[in-house]
Order: C-alpha cells, then sequence, then structure tokens
C-alpha cells in the first residue's frame, strides 16, 4: 500500500511538472505580448485623438468659408453703390447715377422675394434681395434730395398725377415709395391668385433673375452706338464679372433653381462682351465720338 501510494504522489508530481513544462511557453507568451497590446492600443489613440483634431479643424475651416460665402453673397450686391453713394452725397450731383438702375433692381428683387413663395430656395438669396431693396430706396432717397435741391424747375412731379412723361422723375421721396408699394401690392396680388400654377410660378421666377441679368446690356449697347468705351470705368465691370462669377458658381454648388444659374451664367456673358468692347475698340479705335458717361452704367448689382 505504501509502495502504491509513493508509486502515485511520484505520478502526479511527474504529471505536474510535465503540465507546467507544456504551459509555460504559453504563460511567457502572455506576459510578453501584453506590453505590445498596451503600445498598440496607445498609438491606436493617438491616431483617434490626432483624426478627431483633424477633424475638427476641417469643420471649423469649413464654417469659416461658408460663412464668409454667405457674408459675400448677402452684402457684395451693394458694395458697388458705397462709392456711388459716398461721391453723390459728397458732390451733391446725381447726374452719373441713373435711378432706373434701382427701379430694375427693385423689380427684380421683389419678384424674386414673390418667388419665395412658389418655389423655395436659399434663405441666403432671399436675405440677398431685402438689403439690395433696403440698398436702392437709399439711393433713392438721396438722388431725390440732391436733384430737387440743385434743379431749377419750380414743377413738382407727383406719382398720383399717373403723368407717363414724368415716371421716375418725381420730385419727393414719398412718390417712390407709393409707386413701390403699389407695384408690390399688386404682384402679390396676382401671386396668392395664381399661385398654384406652377407654369406662373416659374415665370415669376424666371422673369426676377432675367431682369437683373439685363441690367448691363444697357451698356453693352452704348458703346456698340457709340463706338467706344470712353467714360466708362474698368474697374467696375471688372468688378461685375467677378461678382456675376461668384455668384452663379455659389447657383450652381447650392443647387438654386434653374432660372437663378441660368440667368447667372447670362450675366456674365453680358460683363465678357463688355470686356470685349474694351479689348477691340483699343485696339482698333473707331472715330472718336464725345459723349458723357452713360447713366445706366454707373452702377450694377453683383
Amino acid at each position: 500500500m505504501k509502495t502504491s501510494a509513493i508509486k502515485d504522489i511520484f505520478r502526479l508530481q511527474l504529471l505536474r511538472h510535465r503540465l507546467e513544462s507544456t504551459l509555460e511557453p504559453l504563460h511567457r507568451l502572455f506576459h510578453l505580448k501584453r506590453p505590445e497590446n498596451q503600445t498598440q492600443t496607445s498609438v491606436r489613440h493617438l491616431k483617434m485623438e490626432d483624426g478627431e483634431l483633424f477633424d475638427q479643424v476641417v469643420s471649423i475651416s469649413q464654417s469659416v468659408v461658408s460663412w464668409v460665402a454667405a457674408g459675400a453673397m448677402v452684402f457684395g450686391g451693394v458694395v458697388p453703390y458705397i462709392p456711388q453713394y459716398r461721391d453723390i452725397r459728397r458732390s451733391q450731383n446725381a447726374e452719373g447715377f441713373s435711378t432706373y438702375v434701382c427701379l430694375v433692381l427693385l423689380v427684380a428683387n421683389i419678384l424674386r422675394v414673390l418667388f419665395r413663395f412658389g418655389r423655395y430656395f436659399e434663405t441666403l438669396l432671399l436675405w440677398q434681395s431685402f438689403i439690395m431693396i433696403a440698398t436702392m430706396l437709399t439711393m433713392l432717397n438721396l438722388c431725390t434730395n440732391v436733384r430737387v435741391a440743385t434743379e431749377l424747375s419750380t414743377k413738382r412731379r407727383s406719382f398720383i398725377d399717373f403723368d407717363w412723361s414724368s415716371f421716375w422723375l418725381w420730385s419727393r421721396f414719398v412718390d417712390y415709395l407709393q409707386c413701390v408699394l403699389a407695384f408690390t401690392v399688386a404682384a402679390a396680388y396676382v401671386t396668392y391668385v395664381l399661385l398654384d400654377s406652377a407654369l406662373f410660378v416659374e415665370t415669376l421666377g424666371f422673369l426676377a433673375v432675367f431682369t437683373e441679368a439685363m441690367l448691363g446690356t444697357p451698356q453693352l449697347y452704348c458703346n456698340f452706338q457709340n463706338k467706344s468705351t470712353e467714360g466708362m470705368s474698368i474697374k467696375m465691370v471688372l468688378m461685375w464679372t467677378s461678382g456675376d462669377t461668384f455668384k452663379t458658381g455659389y447657383f450652381l454648388m447650392t443647387q438654386a433653381p434653374v432660372q437663378f444659374w441660368i440667368c447667372g451664367l447670362l450675366q456674365v456673358f453680358v460683363d465678357f462682351a463688355i470686356l470685349f468692347q474694351v479689348y477691340y475698340y483699343s485696339r482698333y479705335p473707331q472715330k472718336p465720338v464725345s459723349h458723357t458717361v452713360s447713366h445706366t452704367t454707373s452702377a450694377k448689382a453683383l
């Protein structure tokens, strides 16, 4: 019995020794791999932190670019009128600025605001219209006060006279406000009645942007008629071109209604046509023609 028990104990010790010998490589492997796993985890965490930091920088950069682009879209159109306003106020002479520019832009932007009720477009473009309407009314107020103070005629012209010969040549700013208000109410009523008509809504949007797109054509025709670009500011035309190009690209990127970017492309085409006239008439001068600066080209919306 004692011999058998001793043999069993010996066998158990031998089995234990063999088991420990077998598990020793696994034990070593387990303890050696732990530092490697910790290192890999640390590297992975560092990479994740770097990636998150990069994403934050990209997100902030995109936000800044978006805000700058939004500001340019909303306020860029009024920039050319700031020096024009200052010049008129300083010289007390409004002959170099045509109030018909204000008429065209008021009509275009009022129609654009009404178009928003029938077809959604980006809110920034809506704010752009409100800013432009306020700017044109400000220009009208200044021009009216300056013209009334300097003109020799004492005859007062009023909107309620309904005299076509004196249309948009009234003596008081309030007459312009009455006209704008009457047009807005009439256009709003027609829009309300025909708002369910897809054809009317699309036509309204086209008229809004097409009216603004045609603002450069008087200058184009004037240059062609005079066979010269004398008296025209090339810097202003370059400002038109850069602004219209930016605006058209913005329309395309934001997927604005098709009327917007088609008429934007038309504006860019007119701008480049005027620049071509500058090159052509300077390279191949025609007979000199004495003329003053066209009133319709002193300002233009971007």
